[in-house]
């Protein structure tokens, strides 16, 4: 564990407390309201890195990306206790993702962000109005999304 201003760091994602996690996640991000601890096990599990930021025994920042270790990695769900923002806990965040093995090699790193756009730019990224889309999975039904429905109409052989 690395340790900033009293904050401990872990790269461990064995050490994640999902029910602190998902209060977390409740109390400080629009973006993630009532995800279920079931399926935050999955996410993580998952990830590489995950990174959790701790005051103590207190949860308090998370991070966490995906990637194939060399072309494309996307950071999702970087948070930081609002009582703890401004302290320079989130850039550490992302520093820490972006020195782990999985992600130093790799050509582009994505992340999503509706408000925080200045933050990134400050620590390096650019806007991107180029590249990104969104499918919702909902969108389609899992009959739809099924091989085999796929086989039968010649989509794919």
């Amino acid at each position: 564990m690395n340790d900033v201003h009293g904050i401990e760091f872990c790269p461990y994602k064995s050490k994640v407390d999902f029910e602190q996690l998902q209060k977390l996640f409740n109390l400080c991000a629009f973006w993630a309201q009532n995800r279920s601890i079931e399926d935050l096990k999955i996410a993580i599990n998952n990830s590489n890195p995950v990174i959790t930021a701790w005051d103590g025994p207190k949860l308090i920042g998370f991070a966490r990306a995906t990637s194939d270790g060399i072309y494309r990695a996307t950071i999702w769900d970087v948070i930081i206790h609002a009582d703890y923002q401004g302290q320079g806990l989130g850039q550490k965040l992302i520093k820490l993702l972006l020195r782990d093995p999985l992600l130093v090699k790799v050509e582009k790193i994505y992340l999503m962000t509706t408000y925080q756009q200045k933050f990134y730019l400050r620590m390096g990224f650019i806007e991107n109005n180029t590249s990104t889309m969104v499918l919702g999975n909902y969108e389609y039904s899992q009959q739809e999304l099924n091989i085999e429905n796929l086989e039968t109409t010649g989509i794919i052989s």
